[in-house]
């Protein structure tokens, strides 16, 4: 479980009563989509030729742009969760990653979803899980836009133990 009881209205949608602009929320959608991207490769040397993640991820980027609509980017994402389930370990946490960052044009409280399925397939492809784990998540911070980072920090924070706390610095 990745969300939380009670949500963050900040990272709720005006439209459904938050306070998270579409641009933030596009924000969120292509950071996640980079953090997947960056495992993607875990899961491509298992299973080269399923394209479902690389689909969700592709999806998501559209969404972004105004070009797929939100239903199709979650569908996608779902598809990338399927391509998941019949692997173990670092493929499966890659194609999770993929499968969050798709869905978070429905949710946007996914993005955390794909940055730590990406934090687990890099720490179970590691042989020093730990220095893995902080390189990515090092990584992973870098990458994250000025205007969602404090919320995603903030939301790192909150969330941590539900997400197998790997945000912990």
């Amino acid at each position: 479980m990745i969300l939380p009881a009670v949500r963050d209205p900040r990272l709720v949608t005006v439209r459904r009563g938050g306070t998270l602009t579409d641009a933030d929320h596009g924000l969120l959608a292509l950071w996640a989509a980079e953090c997947a991207e960056h495992v993607l490769h875990l899961f491509e040397a298992a299973a080269p030729g399923d394209a479902r993640p690389r689909d969700a991820l592709a999806a998501v980027r559209g969404w972004v742009r105004g070009e797929v609509p939100m239903m199709r980017s979650r569908a996608a994402g779902g598809h990338a969760m399927g391509a998941a389930r019949p692997l173990r370990g670092a493929p499966r946490f890659a194609a999770y990653a993929a499968g969050q960052a798709g869905c978070v044009a429905h949710v946007a409280e996914h993005d955390l979803g794909a940055a730590a399925y990406a934090l687990k397939a890099v720490m179970a492809a590691a042989g020093d899980p730990e220095a893995a784990r902080v390189a990515e998540c090092a990584w992973q911070r870098s990458r994250l836009p000025d205007a969602v980072r404090d919320l995603v920090l903030e939301d790192q924070v909150r969330r941590n133990d539900i997400c197998w706390s790997v945000f912990t610095d």
